[in-house]
């Protein structure tokens, strides 16, 4: 494999960042994956906690569920501590902490317990400094799970595939932010909005591209994720895109995506 190189930048340490969308098939995890990956690969330490019971991070890491062990279903009801679940990937300075099928029951579960909605941040706490970044890859909804990753983050990423009802269900879930903000995290803030699984030659999509820019303005990741048969490939082999074909146009993209995502935490640090 042809190694990879990214420019490193300075970002402030443990920096805690929910990757979700409401709608599923958006390249939520897949860009959890690989951006974990092009951070790594600019010698930062990550931990992707897996908060999705499908597993899917999980799995497109390499993680067999044979090996998951200790999962996010132990640590958020709290049988486990989280540094108990966290498990190493083939990508050096890479953690994970699984997720298993188990994990869909947690929500209700969670329903009866006091501070329910801060049951992942309780375990988080402390653990995150030890790591330049946390991403958290959630489930395909806005239910606890969600707001449990809200409530532990710093900020969301938001993936956005260049779609018809893509302005519709974002305006749902940055209401969803917005309530989580003003009720039960005051720091948490939009990291950004990335694009994805772009067709240049879709006019919809340039249209969907335009639209989501004049809506949102610099929050948009000037870095768009395109349609790439090999990015949908990778998670069979067990491997982040980056790993399977650097070389293809949806890794190059997770390439920039890290740098840019670098140089904004900088900014906010200096500002």
């Amino acid at each position: 494999m042809r190694p990879f190189i990214v420019s490193s930048q300075t970002a402030t340490a443990g920096r805690v960042v929910a990757i979700a969308n409401q709608k599923g098939g958006v390249g939520k995890t897949t860009t959890a994956i690989n951006l974990g990956t092009a951070l790594a690969a600019c010698k930062k330490t990550i931990l992707l906690i897996d908060l999705d019971p499908q597993g899917n991070a999980s799995t497109g890491l390499g993680v067999q569920p044979s090996d998951r062990n200790v999962t996010t279903y132990d640590v958020i009801l709290g049988d486990a501590k989280l540094s108990d679940a966290v498990t190493g990937t083939q990508i050096p300075g890479f953690d994970l902490v699984p997720s298993v099928v188990d994990l869909s029951a947690a929500e209700v579960e969670l329903v009866g317990r006091q501070r329910r909605e801060f049951a992942l941040k309780e375990t988080l706490t402390g653990l995150h400094r030890n790591y330049d970044y946390v991403l958290i890859d959630c489930p395909p909804s806005l239910g606890l799970l969600t707001v449990n990753a809200l409530v532990a983050s710093h900020s969301v990423l938001v993936p956005l595939q260049c779609e018809f009802f893509a302005l519709e269900g974002l305006s749902l879930l940055l209401r969803s932010v917005e309530r989580v903000r003003r009720n039960l995290n005051p720091s948490l803030d939009v990291q950004g909005v990335l694009l994805t699984m772009f067709d240049k030659r879709n006019n919809l999509a340039q249209q969907v591209a335009t639209d989501v820019r004049s809506f949102l303005g610099k929050r948009v990741y000037d870095t768009i994720v395109p349609r790439n048969v090999r990015v949908s490939e990778a998670p069979s082999h067990g491997l982040p895109v980056l790993l399977y074909d650097f070389r293809c146009p949806g890794s190059q993209a997770y390439v920039h995506l890290a740098g840019e995502v670098m140089r904004r935490d900088q900014e906010a640090a200096e500002a």
